[in-house]
């Protein structure tokens, strides 16, 4: 594939005049959509969005090169736009952008595409092709400068191919030796500049160097054990994990991979001057993330807390089930009126085989607050932080913080981690080797302990029995209104952080006592998918023909609650698709909520339909909601093309 295979020319301006870097940004993804390669402009204008809020994205010399992958994409994509007067960028060098490059990359496993731009952005290194771009007479010679330079330079696998052939057997007696590592957080563009960059500096200085790059194809030209011991210095220029460990006792500079990019001359310089650290690898940190500066405060936290959450899922969902089917067992074999109040207590264990999955459900169910703050606090401090967040979780599932207090125990253990690194980090190096085997299980351990008892414990669990209380209370008009909210936002994203806060509350309500809410979330959850079935049906006009084929098939992904069926078809029309969803599925939420419907299970759909107290009414919200939302979709959705 050649890099002019991604162009389009109608996705290239020659005289663009964005007055700043927003209005920029998005001249940039409306040249991408006429292209066609875009099934979803805002989902993709928010994916582009959220690379920049990462770290600018403006490299200096007057390039940026902004870039969205994501489900959005169709097909891999490049505009270009020159912008003769230049626009602010918040490029690294203060340089405003003359000539900006938008890589669209879709979200799949045939990642061909990333060599070619990733061999683009090694070629944009170049001041004089980039200069010949800026001055192309028309879109034709703009894609003719970029054909001849892309003929004459090798393909990203043949660099590689000769990269990894290099080895210290070639460098010059006496010659400085300088290995690099490079990566950016996405590993299509940054990566592979920065270690031109440093590749380019490396032959000005007269040094020996080889760069391993960490895209998104995995990671290539790796440095072997021989060469590090060989290297006189060794530059990291990453905003992604890389495996640091090997690296102990070597002399090396960490720094952001934008550097390795601007600064790449002065990261050669001070490796040659010999001004540079040792580094000291910690035992139990086998990865290392060479900068912190990506990402909003908001992003970060998102990030740590869903880390939690899918860890805890699997326990959930398994053990919600088990559960389920105890009272199923118990249920179909006991008579409940004749039961002494003392045996209703022991539901889901009164039969010797409902105690069989009761037992094994509630010992995996039991793992679900120690696992979410456990794995909350590691995506902040790495293993060490594990044990803490384990414990605090432990805690608030034996006392009464629950749910809210397992949440803050993650985040406690990872910072009170991250803490007791910087307070031993100047303790001598044979006390400091024993730091992640002692100090930090006993200290860390001892202080998150003490905090969760004695300052989370008692506020968190006064609120958290004051909500549960509340909701268990909740009747009529309040209760409605909670299920129209729950399962609405099940809808709103799909998968995304409304549903998955949605789900969540949900889960954290059963292991509460309350029931009721779980039911109006798994019902918000199965209406999208029905509801777009049914529409496909009903209104044949208003679909593609494959969408019309592949329509039905949302019935078996609703009935087994896989909300992400419908995201396609939110993804292609999202106006008018998410308003029907939303409202079927806050339909549905409400008369699970007014019928009295309970589930005891967290995930199932129409196969724990069994353990659904008034199962026949939880139906006919089902039909209501999703009947609503496929006579809205009906009148809201425009005709399809022919």
């Amino acid at each position: 594939m050649r890099i002019t295979d991604l162009m389009d020319k109608r996705s290239i301006e020659l005289d663009g005049k964005p007055k700043s870097k927003k209005e920029a940004l998005d001249m940039m993804v409306s040249l991408m959509v006429k292209s066609g390669k875009i099934l979803d402009e805002e989902a993709y204008r928010k994916q582009v969005y959220a690379r920049e809020e990462e770290s600018t994205t403006g490299i200096g010399m007057g390039l940026a090169i902004p870039h969205g992958k994501c489900s959005a994409v169709a097909k891999p994509g490049l505009a270009a736009m020159v912008v003769p007067e230049g626009v602010e960028f918040d490029s690294l060098d203060g340089a405003p952008a003359t000539l900006i490059f938008l890589i669209a990359a879709p979200d799949t496993k045939d990642n061909v595409h990333l060599d070619v731009l990733s061999k683009l952005s090694m070629m944009m290194m170049d001041a004089s092709f980039a200069d010949n771009l800026r001055h192309a007479a028309s879109v034709d010679a703009f894609l003719k400068i970029i054909d001849d330079a892309d003929s004459e330079r090798p393909d990203i696998d043949e660099k590689n191919a000769q990269d990894a052939k290099s080895d210290m057997t070639q460098a010059g007696a006496g010659q400085f030796k300088i290995l690099a590592v490079t990566s950016c957080p996405t590993g299509i563009a940054h990566t592979y500049m920065a270690a031109e960059g440093l590749e380019k500096a490396a032959k000005a200085h007269d040094c020996f160097i080889k760069v391993e790059t960490r895209g998104s194809g995995g990671a290539k030209n790796v440095l072997t054990q021989e060469e590090i011991q060989a290297a006189d210095c060794i530059i990291i220029a990453a905003d992604a994990k890389v495996p640091m460990e090997r690296f102990h006792g070597k002399k090396l500079i960490e720094c952001p991979v934008s550097d390795g990019i601007s600064k790449a001359d002065k990261l050669v310089e001070r490796a040659v001057s010999g001004d540079v650290p040792v580094y000291e690898a910690k035992a139990g940190q086998e990865e290392h993330s060479s900068t912190n500066t990506g990402g909003s405060l908001g992003h970060k936290i998102y990030t740590q807390l869903m880390n939690g959450v899918s860890h805890m899922l699997p326990f959930v969902v398994g053990g919600g089930i088990l559960i389920a089917i105890a009272f199923l067992i118990d249920g179909l074999c006991v008579d409940m009126a004749s039961l002494s109040p003392e045996m209703r207590a022991n539901f889901g264990t009164i039969t010797p085989v409902a105690a069989v999955f009761k037992n094994i459900g509630g010992v995996a169910f039991g793992f679900m607050l120690p696992v979410l703050a456990g794995f909350i606090a590691m995506s902040i401090a790495d293993r060490p932080g594990l044990a803490l967040g384990f414990v605090g979780g432990m805690i608030a599932a034996n006392g009464k913080s629950g749910f809210l207090g397992a949440l803050l125990a993650g985040f406690l253990a990872g910072y009170v981690i991250l803490g007791l690194r910087k307070v031993f980090s100047h303790l001598p190096e044979s006390i400091e080797k024993i730091t992640p085997v002692l100090l930090y299980p006993f200290c860390g351990i001892l202080i998150t302990g003490l905090i969760m008892m004695f300052v989370v414990e008692p506020p968190i669990g006064a609120l958290n029995t004051m909500l549960n209380t509340a909701l268990t209370n909740m009747n009529g008009g309040s209760k409605i209104l909670l299920g129209m909210i729950v399962a609405g936002m099940m809808a709103i994203d799909m998968g995304g952080p409304f549903n998955k806060a949605a789900y969540v509350f949900g889960t954290a309500s059963i292991a509460a006592g309350n029931y009721d809410i779980m039911a109006a979330v798994m019902i918000g959850g199965m209406v999208p998918p029905c509801a777009i079935a049914l529409a496909t049906i009903l209104f044949k006009d208003k679909f593609t023909k494959e969408e019309r084929e592949s329509g039905p098939t949302n019935f078996i992904m609703g009935l087994a609650f896989i909300t992400e069926g419908a995201i396609p078809f939110a993804a292609s029309d999202p106006l008018h698709v998410l308003p029907s969803c939303i409202a079927g599925a806050a339909l549905a939420g409400a008369m699970s909520m007014g019928f009295g419907c309970t589930l005891m299970a967290p995930h199932g759909g129409i196969f724990v339909f069994p353990v659904v107290e008034h199962a026949l009414m939880y139906l006919v919200a089902l039909a209501a909601g999703t009947i609503l939302g496929a006579v809205l979709l009906g009148v809201l959705k425009k005709k399809a093309a022919k």
